[in-house]
């Protein structure tokens, strides 16, 4: 399993200057790339490396970072076609759709510059890196992180490191390959239904309201909508600090949420039933004061944190559906649209059970979590003899025996 580990860069004056000159260099360079891909119909890595690595080398880039840039812009149009296809731009022929299609991409002078181990090395001992420069090799550059941060990197990084600067400050984003823990056998499934008004409501009772991260969003809101009104460069500059200050306020919230489901499926050996919301923006219809709520919710990174979490500790993940777990009874199974009275009340048409709407709608979600696990089950029940065929006994039905299924393997 791949994930990501930030430290803190803590270079010298010159360090610094180096830094932020490679970063200048390299994204400037970046965006020249990206003009040729443009002119020449966006072509293989291979091709447009052929266009523009001579110039590159040129211009004092190193052989590993020429191509680091290539790579970049090339994956850049890759990911552009991606949501293309995905309709994430428009339809086509519109012109947020022609826009994008006519215009080359375009690269921040800040803007992630990948390393591989040839331009990067990294010393734990000593929390220092040697890292690569238009300025030559810098030795010796100093970095901070938490004990848990330096222990994964020590153990599992892999791959690339990215080198971005933000406010000034230099951080290097490594990858690490953390091994998955073993699964073990459910006892039971803990179901989890996301919201708005509730962020996470779960069968075991565990709730977190969404009052005060939505009175935090709605005063953040306000706040940039007076902003906005300045226009000025200060004004400009408050905007993108508040933007990024919310962001780490939600995924903290995240992870603190995320880690405590995760802590409790381990505790009671329960695996976790997660609805699959892929695509609810483009099915839902809301009225226009609702769908600033509905497309600032973090429901994407939520779930990537709970599932993340849970591979790492072992814990089995079932995926479900989510039609109808709003309006179903989790009591007799009864379906009726009127069921659900309004958003935190849920009475049954058929057997008048009352509960809390998103409580019952969790329920649902853990019941069919067990279900999709079970139908993916391995039997384990010995062959039929032939002596059973032609209607004789089998030697455990004597015996009173039956075959428990075994653990889940992928279909």
């Amino acid at each position: 399993m791949k994930i990501v580990t930030q430290v803190k860069l803590m270079p010298e004056a010159d360090q610094a200057a180096a830094l932020s000159a490679t970063l200048r260099t390299v994204n400037d360079l970046a965006c020249w790339v990206s003009e040729v891909a443009l002119a020449h119909g966006v072509p293989r890595e291979y091709e447009l490396r052929k266009h523009t690595y001579p110039r590159l080398k040129a211009e004092g880039l190193g052989a590993q970072a020429a191509q680091h840039v290539i790579k970049k812009v090339r994956d850049a149009y890759t990911a552009l076609r991606a949501n293309m296809r995905a309709g994430n731009l428009g339809k086509p022929k519109s012109k947020r759709r022609i826009r994008a299609e006519s215009k080359p991409i375009t690269f921040r002078s800040e803007a992630a510059q990948p390393y591989d181990d040839r331009c990067l090395s990294w010393q734990y001992d000593t929390q220092t890196v040697s890292i690569w420069t238009t300025a030559g090799r810098l030795k010796n550059v100093r970095f901070v992180c938490s004990a848990d941060a330096l222990k994964t990197l020590r153990e599992y990084r892999k791959g690339e490191a990215d080198l971005i600067e933000r406010d000034g400050v230099f951080y290097l984003i490594a990858t690490c390959e953390v091994p998955e823990a073993e699964t073990y056998e459910p006892d039971g499934f803990i179901g989890v239904d996301l919201g708005i008004v509730n962020i996470v409501t779960t069968s075991t009772g565990y709730r977190a309201a969404g009052r005060g991260l939505n009175r935090y969003r709605k005063r953040q809101l306000d706040l940039r909508t007076k902003l906005q009104k300045k226009r000025t460069k200060s004004a400009k500059r408050r905007l993108k600090e508040r933007s990024r200050r919310e962001a780490r306020h939600v995924k903290n919230t995240n992870h603190i949420i995320s880690k405590t489901i995760v802590t409790e499926a381990e505790r009671t050996s329960a695996g976790i039933s997660l609805e699959e919301l892929k695509g609810i923006r483009q099915r839902v219809r809301l009225r226009k004061p609702q769908r600033v709520a509905l497309h600032s919710w973090a429901f994407a990174q939520l779930g990537d944190f709970i599932v993340y979490k849970a591979k790492r500790a072992g814990v089995p993940q079932a995926f479900v559906g989510p039609a109808y777990t709003s309006q179903t009874c989790a009591e007799c199974g009864h379906v009726d649209k009127r069921n659900r009275v309004d958003q935190g009340l849920f009475i049954c048409r058929g057997c008048g059970v009352v509960a809390h709407a998103d409580r019952n709608a969790s329920h649902n979600i853990a019941t069919r979590g067990e279900s999709v696990w079970n139908a993916g089950r391995e039997s384990r029940v010995p062959a039929t003899p032939q002596g059973c065929l032609d209607g004789g006994v089998h030697p455990s039905s004597q015996l009173g025996t039956t075959s428990k299924p075994g653990p889940s393997e992928p279909g």
